[in-house]
């Protein structure tokens, strides 16, 4: 019963913050996220599951209790973890209490629904990574939308309202195709299946011949494509690939510093966790078939959110594009099908979740203090904001991939697995132009660096800029160390995501 009582106290704690006076919402919301996270590190440091959660592993903390009876199939609390979703649940509440943290110096109006909702997050995003039936996960899923769609509509910036609807419109139609897809998939599966598990559906996706029904005149194999067609597209949304990655700019230019933390942090690693569940474990054929596309949606991903964020000059659109460049890596270490490009792309979820948030921090920090976020209106900060300052150069140099950093690690298995594939035709060709999106992030990250950290200073605005609060550099600190931490000993998680992965590829036939 850990995982809900993590679940249960986050929620909890979200409906005793809410009616909590606004003086002390916020070191209540602190001193809440402890418990989750202290429970999360213990579960860490217990876990015992093997191999992979759809594909007959071991899980681990797992229960199971039938809730619904649907027509024919039945719908249960099924939750547990492996190899792939317990360093996501572990990063999520790492995440969630410095975003609570980091949020003391710019929110100061309506705390108690501000961190009240911030819990609420919390517990659907770990109902996301932790549920293994269908019905309850897409609960926790669709749930995910409403806290961060008040987040930016509420205490973003000036063009908040646009930005929040965008955001829900394109994640929600997103979802809504996915939906459809799911269930044109189990209803294609007639008898093979009893229940919306999801390892009774992979078992019958992988194991017994898949589709085997007919569906409003499409036959099995047609229907198999669309479906998979289907949920890519959904999830890609979420992820975000071009060309449907517009909705994420103005997300993070709108959204709170806390909010960015946890949407290019975690809620972009939900589009990358749930393709590697559903599409990337159920659908191995289909993964060969359609290899070639989605490398080259990953490689344009990668160049063309590195060639929008050159030419940004708000720090916060650099970094929201950047994100766009790095899930790319991600989609090709997942179409390489192979033990290094699976397994690294599912530890560049991790390491792609702590540097962004780390570089969101240090932008907003940058912008408490300056009250701007635009590269040419300020220079030579170092000299007045040394340690923030420095913090931000650190993690730009984790997203360039500096070795010791868990940005290298993720990158570097990423590269290898993939230069390496069978399954992927070109596999090469596609390489090598992703690394060479490493280039051009360098490029736009040293050029920033360059007019706002070095140089004489200067500023556009007439507000007087000091050192930063403790309580904003602390949270920045303690990622920083977690990226150093995972750089340097990289097989605390990888070696348990690797584990996962392997029955993935050994069933679909991956090398």
């Amino acid at each position: 019963m850990m995982i809900e009582a993590l679940i249960a106290v986050a929620l909890l704690g979200a409906l005793v913050t809410f009616v909590a006076p606004n003086r002390i919402a916020g070191k209540l919301a602190f001193a809440i996220s402890l418990i989750p996270t202290a429970l999360a590190l213990w579960l860490f440091s217990a876990f015992d599951g093997s191999g992979n959660a759809l594909l007959g592993g071991e899980l681990a903390f797992s229960s199971s209790v039938e809730w619904i009876q649907f027509g024919d199939y039945t719908i249960s609390w099924f939750v547990g973890l492996d190899g792939i979703s317990m360093p996501l649940v572990v990063m999520t509440t790492i995440l969630v209490t410095l975003a609570i943290v980091s949020s003391w110096t710019p929110i100061d109006e309506r705390e108690s629904q501000f961190y009240g909702l911030l819990l609420f997050i919390e517990a659907n995003l770990i109902g996301v990574f932790a549920a293994l039936d269908f019905f309850v996960w897409f609960i926790f899923w669709e749930a995910v939308l409403i806290p961060m769609y008040l987040l930016i509509g509420i205490w973003g910036g000036p063009r908040r309202k646009y930005a929040a609807i965008k955001f829900f419109v394109y994640t929600n139609v997103a979802s809504l195709v996915m939906f459809g897809a799911f269930i044109a998939l189990v209803l294609g599966l007639g008898d093979g299946v009893t229940s919306f598990a999801l390892p009774e559906i992979a078992d019958a996706m992988v194991n017994d011949g898949g589709v085997q029904t007919a569906l409003f005149g499409v036959d099995p194999g047609t229907l198999t494509a669309i479906v998979f067609v289907a949920m890519f597209l959904g999830f890609a949304v979420k992820v975000p690939v071009v060309p449907f990655h517009t909705w994420l700019p103005d997300a993070h230019v709108e959204a709170p510093t806390p909010a960015s933390v946890l949407l290019a942090g975690v809620l972009l690693k939900m589009g990358t966790y749930a393709l590697l569940r559903f599409n990337f474990t159920m659908f191995p054929e289909q993964v060969a078939a359609y290899a070639v596309p989605i490398a080259a949606i990953a490689v344009i991903s990668v160049i063309y959110g590195a060639l929008l964020a050159l030419a940004q000059t708000d720090l916060k659109r650099i970094v929201a594009y950047s994100s766009v460049s790095s899930m790319g890596y991600v989609i090709l270490g997942l179409i390489a099908y192979t033990e290094f490009g699976v397994s690294g792309a599912t530890f560049q979820m991790v390491s792609h979740g702590l540097i962004s948030g780390l570089m969101f921090m240090a932008v907003g920090v940058i912008y408490n203090v300056t009250h701007t976020r635009m590269v040419t209106d300020m220079s030579g900060l170092a000299d007045r904001m040394p340690v923030a300052a420095g913090v931000l150069v650190a993690g730009a140099f984790g997203y360039m991939g500096l070795p010791l950093m868990s940005g290298f690690y993720g990158e570097f298995t990423i590269f290898f697995g993939a230069f390496g594939s069978e399954l992927l035709a070109y596999s090469q060709v596609f390489t090598a132009l992703a690394m060479f999106g490493i280039v051009i992030v360098a490029g736009y990250l040293l050029f920033a660096l360059q007019r706002t950290v070095f140089g004489p200073y200067h500023l556009e605005t007439d507000y007087e800029v000091g050192r930063a609060a403790l309580h904003d550099i602390a949270p920045m600190f303690v990622l920083l160390g977690l990226i150093i931490l995972l750089g340097v000993a990289p097989e605390l998680i990888f070696e348990m995501m690797k584990d996962a992965v392997t029955p993935i590829l050994e069933t679909g036939g991956g090398l």
